[in-house]
This record gives structure tokens, C-alpha cells and sequence, in this order.
């Protein structure tokens, strides 16, 4: 595997948190998320038996508690048989060189995201003058400079199966990135929608620090695409799934994830694309 993998330029620490940092959850028997500061990262694979995937690395600085979880629930030494990416924003590659270079797997992402895991392409600036509340105002700091794994990345299989994870398929979804995907069990209807829609209003402080439930659009500062962001959440909608993990917020089942998707696709225009910003002009990431 190449060695030349790289952390960002302006990898950094940052000072956000939530009351579930640090917290893990088991959803259903084989699938398990990790609350990083206000990022979530997913195990997916049975406790102590058999192999397992990691979805997501969390924010700068994350390997060494992800690596203490995987620990904690699938062994000393153990390593996932592949990491796999809902898309290469800086909250959900943060650990992921350290890791990549500990554990010597794969990772997997869609095709459309490699040049922004490869330090190929920059993501654009996050969007500082997007409606919206502090964590908008302040997104300047994110870094944006991307992750260099070499050879260590590969696209996703073009059948949308999903490397490590019997049953589940991968799902295009952009909007927040190009080469976004969620991830979906058809078995149990269990989805891991990344950051196409959260469960959190991610550019308020007040809620991301409290976590406080409602379903909601992709996090507004990084949202480079709302056309294709608002046919990424139709279509997550009409699978009706009955358990959500996200990439930011707590997870959510039932009538309350339902009528709250339903909600979101009714009134996206209205209460998930911003009144005003950067990407809501026509400025779109090409």
C-alpha cells in the first residue's frame, strides 16, 4: 500500500462537542455508532465474531478513540475488513490516515469523491455567509484541504453492493458532496443516510450542542448542490425506512423518522435550502 498517504495541510482540531460525544449506541445487534464531537461514526458487523466495516472517521484527531471502541466491541487488535466512506468532508475523514496506516485496509467511497481523497481537488470554502446560526458563521475555521490516501482508496463496487457488508447497498445521494452515498438494509429498512439528511439543525449551536431531535437537511455551510441535495432526500424518503443512523444527530425509527422525512420532502425549499448564500445563488461545485 502506498505510504504516502497525508493528513490535510490545515488538519485541525476543532472546538466543537455535543452531550453525546464520546458516546456509543447499538442500534440493532450488528450495527453501532460512535458520537466524535458532533460527527458519528459507524461499525457495522456482529460483536466479537466475524468481520465488521467501519463507515466514517470522524473529525481531526478521532483514530485513537475509534480505534478504542473497535477494541471495546470487536477485540484487542482487531481491524475492519474495509472502511468505507459516506463522502471526504474534513468531520468524517478526520482520523482516517492514521487509521488507514495502523490497520492497512481499504477504503471504499464513490468514484465522484476520490479526487477529494487523493489531495487532488479542494472541497470549495465553507459558505460563512449562508443563512443560518453560529456554526455557519464560524465554518471559515473547517478545514477544507483534502486527505491524500493514495492507492489505499477505491470506488465502490458499480453493482451498489458494499465491500464487508452483506445486505446492505450503496445509494448515490448528492448535494453535500458529489460522490455522497447512504447506505441501506432492505432486510430491516435500516438506513445510514451521512449527512443527506440529519437528525440535528447542524448550524445551530444551541441544538448541535444538545442533540435536540428533527429531521433535517444536509448541514447548511457545505451544501454545495440543493437541487440534487433535495432529490437525494426524495429519494431516501420513498425507501420509508423505519431506523435512521446519520452523520450528525441521534439515530431516529418509527413515526417520528416518518413523518419528519415526509415533513423535510415537503417543505425542503422552505426550511432546508437557505434564503440566502454562496451555493443557493447558482455558485455549484463542478
Amino acid at each position: 500500500m502506498d505510504q504516502e498517504m497525508h493528513e490535510p495541510k490545515d488538519n485541525k482540531f476543532i472546538p466543537m462537542t455535543s452531550i453525546t460525544s464520546g458516546s456509543g449506541r447499538e442500534v440493532i445487534n450488528d450495527v453501532y455508532y460512535y458520537t466524535d464531537q458532533i460527527a458519528n461514526v459507524m461499525f457495522v458487523g456482529y460483536p466479537k465474531q466475524g468481520e465488521w466495516v467501519l463507515i466514517d472517521a470522524g473529525l481531526p484527531g478521532a483514530a485513537d478513540e475509534i480505534r478504542s471502541e473497535a477494541a471495546e466491541r470487536f477485540g484487542e487488535n482487531s481491524r475492519p475488513s474495509a472502511i468505507i466512506l459516506t463522502h471526504g468532508h474534513f468531520d468524517h475523514v478526520g482520523g482516517l490516515v492514521e487509521l488507514v496506516k495502523a490497520w492497512d485496509v481499504p477504503v471504499y467511497s464513490h468514484e465522484l469523491e476520490i479526487p477529494y481523497l487523493t489531495g487532488e481537488k479542494s472541497y470549495p470554502e465553507p459558505d460563512m455567509s449562508v443563512e443560518g446560526g453560529v456554526l455557519a458563521k464560524i465554518s471559515g475555521m473547517y478545514p477544507n484541504e483534502p486527505v491524500d490516501l493514495g492507492d489505499a482508496v477505491k470506488p465502490l463496487p458499480e453493482d451498489h453492493t458494499v465491500p464487508g457488508m452483506a445486505d446492505w447497498e450503496w445509494i448515490h445521494t448528492p448535494g453535500h458532496s458529489p460522490g455522497h452515498v447512504s447506505f441501506y438494509r432492505e432486510k430491516d429498512s435500516l438506513l445510514l443516510s451521512g449527512d443527506a439528511f440529519i437528525t440535528v439543525r447542524q448550524d445551530s449551536f444551541y441544538n448541535v450542542m444538545m442533540q435536540n431531535d428533527e429531521v433535517n437537511g444536509p448541514p447548511r455551510y457545505l451544501t454545495t448542490d440543493w437541487d440534487a441535495a433535495k432529490k437525494s432526500v426524495e429519494k431516501l424518503e420513498a425507501l420509508k425506512p423505519g431506523l435512521v443512523v446519520p452523520g450528525h444527530g441521534t439515530a431516529m425509527e418509527g413515526e417520528e423518522l416518518t413523518e419528519g422525512l415526509r415533513h423535510l420532502v415537503q417543505t425542503f425549499d422552505q426550511t432546508a435550502v437557505p434564503d440566502y448564500g454562496r451555493f443557493v445563488d447558482g455558485e455549484h461545485e463542478h
